[in-house]
């Protein structure tokens, strides 16, 4: 599994948490309709304050960045996909707004300024430490909790938004005549025969 790349584990690890945080598909639905419809007007969140939108927006960003196979986080509108998502979903609140709170604390503590204050090779830092669980120090498990959760839900609006599907390469439902199984070159990919 070595030629996977950050978008392709994002790819797979966004197929399950929202279903598995209780939202049904009718409810993801509504949120990237939501998200979609934000981007073309200036949005005010429903949930998040606009300190913590504007540390969102920057976090989301350093998740999924903008490459040359498609846009990023904020293209897709992830952030207000998560706004509208938390707005609606109690159960979600008070981890999202603990985690953002521990992330500026970090900073602060480390850096002197809030997380969307200081310098990206400081952000970098701080995402280090918390966004590899086994490998992280047991004083960063709050972090860790968090960056899993925001990575998840992350993941879960940039693929579930047009951009998403597009970078996914998803055609839809197709008729297939015969099964011939998995392509070679994803079995190469996988590392698997």
């Amino acid at each position: 599994m070595s030629d996977m790349n950050r978008r392709d584990a994002l790819q797979l690890m966004s197929a399950v948490p929202l279903l598995a945080a209780g939202l049904s598909p009718a409810e993801v639905a509504r949120a990237a309709s939501a998200a979609k419809a934000a981007l073309g007007a200036d949005f005010t969140p429903a949930f998040f304050t606009a300190h913590e939108y504007a540390t969102v927006r920057m976090l989301a960003e350093l998740v999924i960045p903008r490459d040359g196979r498609s846009g990023g986080a904020l293209d897709a509108g992830v952030p207000q996909f998560m706004d509208f998502i938390l707005a609606e979903n109690q159960g979600m609140q008070t981890p999202m707004r603990g985690g953002l709170a521990w992330l500026d604390a970090e900073s602060g503590e480390r850096f002197g300024a809030g997380f969307i204050a200081i310098q990206d090779v400081q952000r970098r830092a701080i995402l280090d430490d918390i966004a590899w669980p086994k490998q992280a120090k047991p004083e960063h498990s709050q972090g860790v909790a968090f960056f899993n959760r925001f990575r998840d839900l992350t993941a879960s609006g940039f693929f579930s938004s047009e951009i998403g599907v597009r970078d996914l390469q998803y055609r839809g439902n197709e008729f297939v005549m015969e099964w011939t199984g998995c392509p070679p070159e994803a079995l190469r990919k996988l590392g698997v025969g």
